[in-house]
């Protein structure tokens, strides 16, 4: 499932953000690009002092666990630590897949859902579209500065070549739970349906079973 979630972040944390990004350096993204990965990557990625990179990590992090719509949705067991990168004029990233594994001894997790949270207002940059190859075909997305779009891990996808402008963005990935993305997505509707019928009839018989219902499936599907 490829889900897009506005307002991730307000603009008071956008503003912050960018303030931290303009401490440090961006340097070439080869560097934390994977073997074959480096072959089709051409952006940056933003270096720091450690203690301007942990708290620009924590904003966004904060702003993803803080979002029920995405708990709901991702079901998160792990998260990356969060990247940013940089594409300036005639900056791309290749068509790849992201790895499967990320992190080493006890940090290595696997990938599940892959994030790109943008930062840059959509009208300051021309290209830098996130391009996805879904089963129905490429698809695009632009999206304001603050939003948000998860998809899974493993699909192939791209960025297009900036023409013009800068693009700046977050990026990170998450281990679910839910290893099974069709068990994710039915989860999810579940939760939608009995927050919805919750919101309109109360606590009602129906509302329990749904809660019963989501619950056990959990109790199956979780892996620890």
């Amino acid at each position: 499932m490829i889900l897009c979630i506005d307002g991730v972040l307000d603009s008071a944390e956008l503003t912050e953000l960018h303030q931290l990004l303009q401490q440090g350096q961006f340097l070439d993204g080869k560097l934390t690009a994977g073997t074959y990965a480096k072959v089709v990557k051409e952006n940056e990625q933003w270096q720091s002092e450690a203690a301007a990179k942990q708290q620009a990590q924590t904003l966004v992090l904060t702003a993803l666990q803080r979002h029920p719509l995405f708990q709901s949705v991702a079901q998160p067991r792990s998260i990356c630590p969060i990247l940013f990168s940089r594409y300036q004029s005639g900056m791309s990233y290749g068509v790849h897949m992201d790895n499967a594994l990320m992190g080493e001894g006890a940090t290595l997790m696997r990938t599940d859902i892959s994030l790109t949270l943008f930062l840059s207002d959509p009208a300051t940059y021309t290209g830098g579209e996130l391009a996805i190859d879904t089963s129905l075909g490429e698809q695009t997305f632009k999206l304001a500065a603050g939003s948000m779009v998860m998809y899974p891990s493993t699909f192939l996808h791209h960025v297009t070549p900036v023409t013009e402008g800068v693009r700046l963005a977050a990026v990170t990935w998450v281990q679910s739970l839910i290893r099974n993305p069709s068990e994710r997505e039915m989860l999810f509707e579940l939760d939608t349906v009995r927050q919805a019928l919750f919101e309109k009839y109360g606590k009602t018989v129906e509302f329990d079973l749904l809660c019963k219902l989501h619950g056990n499936l959990l109790r199956k599907w979780v892996e620890f």
